[in-house]
């Protein structure tokens, strides 16, 4: 099996440069975490933008969708920030939800930060990739959501179902 890995950027990426929340979006985490912990599966990374959710446009999210329906791989996961994950993750549905299995993560700490959300949700999603079948999926928190029913609670940090 051959896991296609497309970045787009968000908290995971993040490399912070002062106390005022001056950051930029860095290199991707997600290969060396992978390289890291010893995973033995075969993987390919490709990086399509680098940017905060928040910022992601209408033209952003057709890339993603595009480079997701047009990968070799049937099994995708997308790096993504927190913030419009759900967003992405429908527009995946419409388009591959039947035909791929896609799993978006992120994190809501930075993986260069000691005390990460990263790995733990990296984990995740390799598991749910290998796992699931075909449809899109979010894997945040220790757990896997259907975009449907899914919100990001950004009083507790956290998602949750809905």
């Amino acid at each position: 099996m051959k896991l296609a890995i497309l970045t787009t950027g968000g908290t995971i990426d993040k490399v912070y440069f002062d106390a005022k929340s001056d950051y930029k979006v860095g290199e991707p985490q997600i290969k060396g975490i992978l390289e890291r912990v010893g995973v033995t599966l075969s993987f390919d990374v490709t990086e399509l933008f680098y940017k905060d959710s928040l910022e992601i446009t209408d033209e952003d999210r057709a890339n993603i969708v595009e480079s997701v329906a047009n990968c070799d791989a049937d099994r995708v996961i997308v790096t993504h920030g927190t913030d419009t994950m759900v967003d992405t993750a429908r527009a995946l549905k419409e388009r591959t939800g039947d035909v791929k299995t896609v799993v978006l993560v992120g994190s809501l700490t930075p993986a260069r930060f000691r005390e990460t959300d990263a790995e733990f949700n990296i984990g995740v999603a390799v598991g749910a990739a290998q796992s699931l079948g075909p449809g899109v999926y979010l894997a945040m928190n220790g757990r896997i959501f259907d975009p449907e029913s899914v919100r990001k609670n950004r009083e507790e940090n956290r998602f949750e179902s809905i």
